[in-house]
């Protein structure tokens, strides 16, 4: 398996046991969306919390030129060190939710 299609694997799975988690408060959806033709994987939130609706973006990552650019992360443990424990070096992951300046300060790829 080459190493993109690796990393869809590996994203797929880490959105999946993400979306299995229960919400914490009010009837929340998580669901996951993924688009293996452009590479763009989402985990949606969508539902009611009371009167208010829900509905929004958790997690958001791409694979661009063989790195995995995380777009938007709102979990509590974090995409990126999921990404780390399950062997992805470093220097594949860009903290795109982070200004290119601020990603010069991590040990994480600038792009």
């Amino acid at each position: 398996m080459d190493t993109v299609e690796h990393y869809r694997h590996l994203i797929e799975s880490i959105l999946i046991d993400l979306a299995r988690i229960p919400y914490a408060h009010g009837d929340i959806e998580l669901q996951t969306i993924f688009d293996r033709e452009k590479d763009h994987y989402v985990l949606m939130l969508v539902g009611r919390d009371g009167v208010r609706r829900v509905h929004g973006c958790l997690v958001h990552v791409d694979i661009r030129g063989g790195k995995l650019w995380i777009q938007r992360d709102g979990t509590e443990r974090g995409v990126a060190r999921e990404l780390l424990e399950a062997g992805v070096p470093k220097d594949h992951i860009v903290l795109a939710f982070r200004s290119p300046e601020m990603r010069k300060a991590t040990d994480f790829a600038i792009a």
